[in-house]
């Protein structure tokens, strides 16, 4: 009997849907606690895969009959071993994830954003398994892409199949929590690699330095990337705005948080960097820009159509971290009390520098989990 498979692709769609469905994860209760695949409508059942081992009998009545069930391990193996086990008990209902958590890690979603002025266009890559967001900006055949993930073909081929050429790859700052895609982008297409300087002190490669005050066309059209400096999560964070609509806020600004200043060490010496960058360098900004951040946390923070954005005014009303009036208690909560650092968070900055190239096994085992960029 050939069992059931769901792609990541399908489980992308039910959960930007908020589709029903039931999850049956048989990871150990660490790792589901730690990062599991987040769906508004969705129940789940944590059975580690050990324990079903002499069979699934005793979980049958805890499963539904009425929607579909998808059962979730690290890489696939072990959850078609426990769907044919369902099978064989008559549950028909049973799907396993294709490729586990390791695919559902890399998966990227792109959604349209919005028509920019001039007939561009922008996108947003939402990768849901692990909260990253990445960009296209479209322009009279040309393309530049923001915050790339190391999948690049999820790149490659859109930019093909929307008939534009990527001529430019921009990086916020120097990447912790995921390895950047941009330098291969850069030289499977010969787009121009762009890196703030002051995050690329240890680099091995050229790149082409981003500055406050550059711009950047893309394209024939008035679709000007400005380089705005931002320090405060990196030394070198730098934001863009595009088409004088959208920051680009890196992982200086989300929709639910503010960025940590401790990836690199240097939680203490950047703290008042990652203030003035958004109490005093943000506010001159004008409150009608959508924020479009490099990462997302929780599901809440994605709107109806799938994206993650939201305008700078509202953030400045809403969000806890711009709206703490007192310089000591925003140290405190900056330097203090800070969420677990990413997996392999160091082995991936050295990656992104050049200074280690792992294998594509190890890079994704550096990745799993989830992101953990913002303070909390």
């Amino acid at each position: 009997m050939t069992v059931q498979e769901m792609t990541v692709k399908d489980m992308a769609k039910k959960v930007l849907n908020n589709e029903e469905l039931f999850l049956l994860d048989v990871r150990t209760e660490d790792d589901f606690n730690d990062w599991k695949i987040e769906g508004k409508n969705f129940e789940y059942l944590n059975i580690p895969y050990f324990e079903l081992l002499d069979g699934v009998e005793e979980i049958l009545d805890q499963l539904p009959s009425d929607k579909d069930i998808v059962v979730a391990c690290a890489k696939g193996g072990s959850s078609q071993m426990v769907a044919e086990m369902l099978e064989d008990e008559g549950v028909s209902n049973v799907y396993s994830l294709e490729g586990g958590m390791k695919a559902w890690s890399e998966h990227l979603e792109p959604i349209k954003v919005s028509d920019l002025n001039d007939g561009g266009e922008l996108y947003q890559f939402v990768r849901i398994g692990k909260g990253c967001l990445s960009y296209m900006v479209t322009s009279n055949g040309e393309a530049a892409i923001i915050d790339s993930t190391r999948m690049i073909d999820a790149y490659t081929d859109f930019a093909e199949k929307l008939g534009v050429k990527i001529t430019h790859v921009f990086d916020t700052h120097l990447h912790a929590d995921h390895i950047s895609g941009g330098r291969k982008i850069a030289e499977a297409t010969g787009a121009t690699y762009w890196l703030p300087p002051k995050d690329a002190g240890e680099v091995t490669f050229d790149y082409q330095p981003l500055e406050d005050g550059e711009k950047v066309t893309i394209g024939n059209t008035t679709i000007d990337i400005n380089a705005l400096y931002s320090p405060g999560h990196t030394i070198g964070s730098t934001s863009f705005v595009v088409d004088d609509q959208f920051l680009m806020s890196g992982d200086i600004l989300f929709v639910d948080s503010i960025g940590r200043p401790d990836l690199a060490g240097k939680a203490e010496d950047w703290v008042m960097d990652l203030r003035e960058t958004l109490y005093t360098r943000y506010k001159e900004l004008s409150d009608e820009l959508v924020v479009l951040p490099a990462h997302f946390m929780i599901m809440d923070e994605m709107n109806e159509d799938g994206t993650v954005a939201e305008k700078l005014g509202t953030l400045f009303e809403k969000n806890h971290g711009l709206n703490i009036d007192d310089q000591d208690e925003f140290r405190k909560m900056v330097t203090e009390n800070l969420p677990p650092q990413p997996n392999a968070y160091q082995e991936i900055r050295e990656t992104n520098m050049g200074k280690i190239n792992p294998d594509n096994e190890k890079q994704r085992e550096m990745e799993i989990g989830p992101n953990r960029c913002a303070v909390r």
